[in-house]
């Protein structure tokens, strides 16, 4: 990131709400102590996702991609009365950490982790969602999306992250697996009519669909 945009961001983060300060320790740990802390959604992107949360009230949460827990206890913010988030991530070694996170925010009976492969753990949930977050590995992104669409209910919102790829995916040079996976997830989203859609230039780029039949 530019210079200019990460000057931008703090701008934007300086002027938005305050992020918590659970989530300020686990955003300090992280960067302090994991590799990758990009990873992390961060302020402004978490409180994003905070407030849709809270808009949308859902009663239950799916999350593919759990990382250290971050984006899930900012989704777990708007969670409705006796609402459930279900979070999977496929890297056991997050384990402890995610687990020592969410005991943090005190959101043990909210939240639900899932170590395992998505692809085989989604099919397996016997419930229906009304919001999902899919922030895992890019070249499964398709085959996360065409699954749990089925299992959204009317109204709800998919939010994938990293569409935009650090804008690779508008550069025609770039060719590796990942940024012609996300190009194809882009058109593959915007083809669906069973959504309405809005590709946000936000962070690295979130699409946001809510399914409309």
């Amino acid at each position: 990131m530019n210079t200019a945009i990460e000057k931008l961001y703090g701008y934007c983060e300086n002027h938005s709400s305050n992020e918590p300060e659970v989530l300020r320790q686990i955003s300090r740990d992280t960067h302090a102590n994991l590799l990758k802390p990009r990873m992390l959604s961060g302020h402004l992107q978490g409180r994003l996702l905070s407030m849709i949360s809270q808009i949308l009230q859902p009663k239950s949460v799916l999350e593919i991609g759990t990382f250290v827990g971050y984006s899930a206890i900012c989704l777990a913010e708007g969670l409705a009365e006796n609402g459930r988030l279900i979070t999977i991530e496929a890297n056991e070694e997050f384990e402890t950490k995610i687990k020592s996170n969410i005991n943090l925010a005190g959101l043990n009976d909210k939240i639900d982790l899932k170590i395992g492969n998505a692809l085989e753990v989604i099919p397996s949930l016997n419930c229906r969602f009304d919001l999902v977050f899919i922030d895992a590995d890019k070249l499964n992104y398709i085959k996360y999306y065409d699954l749990i669409i089925e299992k959204l209910n009317i109204g709800g919102l998919i939010i994938s992250d990293n569409v935009l790829w650090d804008a690779k995916v508008l550069d025609t040079s770039k060719n590796d697996a990942t940024t012609k996976l996300l190009r194809a997830f882009n058109v593959h989203v915007q083809n669906d009519n069973r959504t309405n859609k809005v590709l946000l230039p936000i962070r690295d780029g979130l699409f946001v669909s809510r399914k409309i039949k």
